[in-house]
């Protein structure tokens, strides 16, 4: 197995099955530091950068939250638009992470473009996080949504996974490309203008994921031990903000919502369900508070799986 010391983080179509468990194993190992909600000196000595180029409330905070409570320290900028990367200079991005590097050890990025962490990684001499690019790839969400399907229900192969919403998203791409290293079928449910491109689908044949597609939650969900589920009204991830509001695109079909009725009449009872949220209307509050939900554990578990690479990129343990 690779080092993760120094290592870049930018898709998990790198990642090796026992590298998963490896990542799993650390962030077992720390999560008691965030569970009691204390703080480390691990990393004490290193500092980690932001450079969010897009909106973010859980994947900046968790990683600033999983550096403080190892005893870290961070810098950085959450929109752009206060940058010389967004105003008049529209700086460039090997421009912008020639300087960041200087600024401290690791550097987490989120951003409109496809493959801009990628083309970050080429000129920064310290490790790069994808915190999700354009249509990419979101690695860290699905390790956090993976850990998370650890702990709740003690293992991940043998797992039959529903994923419900808008298959252009990144976390989609970034789960599809896991769940190739598990046993884990997964039925894709979307719109059919938000299904499956034909070459994503050609990757998954090539690494032979057991998937198949249908065109209403009820079709599947009985058979799903792991629904993850993401809007159908989604903003343009290609631009660094859409500025439209969400009463302005329309509600989810019935098509692709998971109500309370659905999962007491249809759904195994000891299923659980995930979101990485923000959400619209495709999982209503009142599912909240169900024997299904897990969107807030989850969440925790994002703070716990960013401790873990940071933990580990930075080489505090090996």
């Amino acid at each position: 197995m690779r080092s993760f010391m120094g290592r870049d983080i930018l898709s998990l179509k790198e990642f090796e099955r026992q590298e998963f468990f490896r990542v799993f194993e650390i962030a077992e190992r720390l999560e008691p530091i965030a569970r009691n909600r204390k703080n480390s000196d691990l990393l004490k000595d290193k500092t980690l950068v932001t450079a969010f180029y897009q909106p973010s409330t859980r994947t900046r905070l968790a990683h600033e939250a999983a550096m403080h409570r190892l005893g870290g320290h961070v810098t950085g900028f959450s929109d752009a638009k206060m940058t010389r990367a967004g105003d008049f200079y529209q700086e460039s991005i090997k421009d912008t992470v020639k300087m960041l590097e200087f600024y401290g050890d690791v550097i987490v990025m989120r951003h409109f473009q496809q493959g801009a962490p990628h083309e970050a990684a080429k000129w920064s001499s310290v490790p790069i996080i994808n915190g999700g690019d354009g249509w990419g790839e979101h690695p860290t969400q699905i390790l956090t949504d993976l850990y998370t399907v650890l702990r709740e229900k003690g293992r991940i192969d043998g797992l039959k996974w529903l994923a419900v919403g808008d298959m252009r998203m990144r976390t989609m791409h970034s789960l599809g490309y896991a769940l190739s290293q598990f046993d884990c079928p997964i039925t894709f449910v979307a719109p059919p203008e938000m299904s499956l491109l034909p070459e994503y689908k050609a990757e998954l044949n090539q690494l032979s994921v057991n998937f198949r597609e249908a065109d209403h939650v009820e079709k599947a969900i009985a058979d799903a031990d792991v629904i993850l589920v993401e809007p159908v009204v989604q903003p343009d991830y290609t631009k660094s903000r859409d500025e439209r509001a969400g009463k302005d695109v329309g509600m989810t079909p019935a098509n692709y919502k998971i109500t309370r009725e659905l999962l007491a009449t249809k759904a195994k009872s000891d299923a659980i369900l995930l979101h990485s949220l923000p959400r619209m209307d495709e999982i209503p509050p009142d599912v909240d508070i169900t024997k299904w939900s897990r969107y807030w554990q989850e969440a925790f578990n994002g703070v716990v799986m960013r401790m873990a690479l940071l933990a580990l990129v930075l080489g505090a343990v090996e």
